[in-house]
C-alpha cells in the first residue's frame, strides 16, 4: 500500500525567493513568517522549488518550505495467499515498481526483462550510436530500466496520487539526488539514472524477487478460466513455469507482444498517439529567449520550454519532452527503421536544447480499423526514413529549408548546419516529406511558425530538425477492467505506458504500484 506520510509539518507556501537563495536565508525567512525564533522553528526542509520566469524583469524562485517533524509510516507486510510467484514482464517504471511492490508483500516475483542489465544494454546501446550494429533486444527502448532511462528520467507528471511521493522517495533512497523530492520539474539524468535502476533491481532481489535477463515473455497458458503458467524464452530453450499473476508491464515500443496478444484474442484497441521531429537550438538562444539579460548571471539553471497551439484544422501541435543541454540519440528497436529520441545528462550543461515537435494523430488518421493500425501507421514512418539513406543516418534539414520546402547548397559540410545535428551515428539531408505524411508536414510546418510567435527564435531558420519521432506514447491499449486484468483474461494485469495506460517515468510507475496494490488486495 503507499507509504503514508504524517500531516504534523507546518507548510510555509508561495515564497518568494532570490535566484542565489541560500538554506540559511529559507530558515530566516521561516522564522520571519512563523514569527519565532530560528532555534525554537525545529527542522527545516524544502518541499517544493519552481522558476517563476514569466517576467523577464523579476525572474524569481517560488518555494514550499516545510517546518518540523514528517514521519514516514511502516509499510504492513502480509503472506502471499497464492501458491506460485506472480511474473512481471519488462523492467521499466511501471515492471520495476509493480515488482518492488509485490516482493515488499512476500510474493517472491520473477521479472522477465528481454534486454539485458543496465551495464550490458550501455555498451549495445553505444556501439550502436557508434555506427555498430542494432541489437534488436536491447537498445534504447529494451533493457533493465525500460525505455524512459535513455531519456534524461524526466520525473515530471500530471497525475494526483499519493503514490507519486512513494516513487520520489524510492527514487531518492536508491540513489538520485534529493532535489526530485522538492525541484518542481524534477530530473535525474540518464548518467545518473542508470546506477539508480541497478540499486531498484537490488531492491527488488533483496526482498526474495528474482530478476531474469534476455529473458523475452512469449506466451500464456489458461486453465479453469485464468491465467495458469508464463511461457519465456531464454538462451535459446523455451521456460513454462506455473503463475497465476502475470503482471504485463511492456514497454509499447514491444511490437511483437502486441501482435501475438492480438492473434491470441486479447482485447485491444487503437489508440492516439503523436508523431513527429526534433527541434534542436543552440542553448544559450533558448535561455536568452526565455530569461533575458539574467541569462549570463550563472544563477539560473539551463532553460526549458513547454509550448502548444491549436490549428485552424483542428489539429493539436506542441513540445514534449524537451531536454536542455541535451543530445538527439538513436532509438530504433526494429531493424530498418529510423526512430528518434532525447536525452540529458543530469547536469544538463550541453550547448544544444532539444525538443520533440509533434502533431496529434488518431484512429481515424491510421487507414484502417484494425487495433494495430497505429503501430503500422508509426512503423511505415520508420522505414520510410530509414530507406532515404539505407542506413541509420537520420534525415536532417534546417527550419528554413522545410519552410522554404527546398535545400540551400551549404558553402562547405561544415558549414552545413547553424546548430551541428547531435544525433549519432550521424544524418543525411532529407526533407520530412519524404517520410512523413504530407498533412503531418503541414501541420508541423504551420505549428512551428505558430510558436515562433510564443518564444522568440523557436523558429529561427538555423534550427535543426532531426526525425522521425514517432514513440512519444502507445499507438495501443490492452483493455482492462477494474479489477487491473484484461477483459476476459483473468490473472493477466496490462500496465504502464506500453499497455496504454501511462505517459511517462512517475505515472507508469504510479500504475505499477496500484496494480500490484489490486494483486494484493491492499487497494
Amino acid at each position: 500500500m503507499p507509504l503514508r506520510r504524517d500531516d504534523c509539518m507546518t507548510k510555509i507556501q508561495n515564497v518568494k525567493a532570490p535566484l542565489d537563495f541560500t538554506a540559511q536565508w529559507v530558515h530566516e525567512e521561516a522564522a520571519r513568517r512563523l514569527g519565532v525564533s530560528e532555534d525554537a522553528l525545529g527542522p527545516v526542509r524544502l518541499l517544493r522549488k519552481s522558476l517563476d520566469a514569466r517576467r523577464r524583469g523579476n525572474i524569481h524562485y517560488v518555494l514550499t518550505i516545510g517546518v518540523g517533524d514528517e514521519e514516514e509510516a511502516e509499510r504492513v507486510g502480509m503472506e502471499w495467499p497464492f501458491s506460485h510467484a506472480p511474473v512481471v514482464v519488462g523492467s521499466g517504471p511501471a515492471g520495476l515498481f509493480a515488482a518492488l511492490t509485490l516482493a515488499r508483500a512476500g510474493a517472491r516475483p520473477l521479472v522477465l526483462e528481454r534486454g539485458g542489465p543496465i551495464s550490458e544494454r550501455q555498451m549495445a546501446v553505444e556501439r550502436f550510436w557508434a555506427g555498430g550494429p542494432l541489437d534488436p533486444d536491447c537498445n534504447v527502448q529494451f533493457g533493465e530500466g525500460g525505455a524512459g532511462t535513455f531519456s534524461d528520467g524526466k520525473l515530471t507528471t500530471g497525475i494526483s496520487d499519493p503514490r507519486v511521493a512513494e516513487v520520489l522517495y524510492e527514487l531518492h533512497r536508491c540513489g538520485a539526488p534529493e532535489e526530485i523530492l522538492y525541484e518542481a520539474k524534477p530530473h535525474i539524468g540518464t548518467d545518473l539514472l542508470v546506477d539508480v535502476v541497478r540499486r531498484l533491481r537490488e531492491a527488488i532481489e533483496a526482498l526474495g524477487g528474482r530478476v531474469e535477463f534476455r529473458a523475452k515473455f512469449t506466451d500464456f497458458r489458461i486453465e479453469g478460466g485464468r491465467v495458469s503458467h508464463a511461457v519465456y524464452e531464454q538462451g535459446g530453450t523455451e521456460i513454462t513455469i506455473p503463475t497465476g499473476h502475470i503482471v504485463l508491464a511492456a514497454g509499447h515500443s514491444a511490437r511483437d507482444l502486441f501482435e501475438w496478444l492480438y492473434e491470441k484474442g486479447v482485447p485491444l484497441q487503437q489508440k492516439s498517439f503523436s508523431v513527429g521531429l526534433r527541434v534542436e537550438h543552440r542553448q544559450d538562444a533558448i535561455n536568452r529567449a526565455m530569461y533575458g539579460e539574467l541569462a549570463d548571471t550563472g544563477l539560473l539553471p539551463a532553460a526549458d520550454y513547454k509550448l502548444a497551439v491549436r490549428l485552424p484544422s483542428g489539429r493539436g501541435v506542441y513540445t514534449f519532452c524537451m531536454c536542455p543541454g541535451g543530445l538527439v540519440v538513436a532509438a530504433a528497436s526494429e531493424p530498418g527503421g529510423i526512430v528518434v529520441n532525447g536525452m540529458s545528462y543530469h547536469a544538463r550543461a550541453g550547448e544544444r536544447a532539444n525538443s520533440a515537435l509533434l502533431v496529434g494523430v488518431t484512429p481515424g488518421d491510421f487507414g484502417s480499423d484494425h487495433p494495430l493500425a497505429g503501430i503500422a501507421f508509426q512503423r511505415e514512418i520508420e522505414r520510410r526514413a530509414y530507406g532515404v539513406s539505407g542506413r541509420y543516418l537520420a534525415p536532417a534539414c534546417t527550419v528554413g529549408e522545410f519552410i522554404l520546402r527546398r535545400f540551400a547548397p551549404p558553402p562547405s559540410e561544415k558549414e552545413a548546419f547553424g546548430v551541428r545535428p547531435s544525433y549519432r551515428p550521424g544524418t543525411v539531408p532529407a526533407l520530412p516529406e519524404q517520410y512523413m505524411p504530407p498533412f503531418v508536414c503541414e501541420a508541423l510546418r504551420e505549428g512551428l511558425m505558430a510558436l515562433g510567435k510564443k518564444l522568440r527564435g523557436f523558429d529561427t531558420p538555423e534550427a535543426v530538425l532531426t526525425g522521425p519521432e514517432t514513440r512519444s506514447s502507445s499507438p495501443v491499449r490492452i483493455l482492462r477492467g477494474g479489477d487491473g486484468c484484461s477483459v476476459g483474461v483473468p490473472g493477466l494485469y496490462p500496465c504502464g505506458e506500453g499497455a496504454g495506460y501511462a505517459g511517462g517515468i512517475i505515472s507508469a510507475a504510479v500504475d505499477g504500484i496500484r496494480t500490484a496494490e489490486k494483486m494484493t488486495n491492499y487497494a
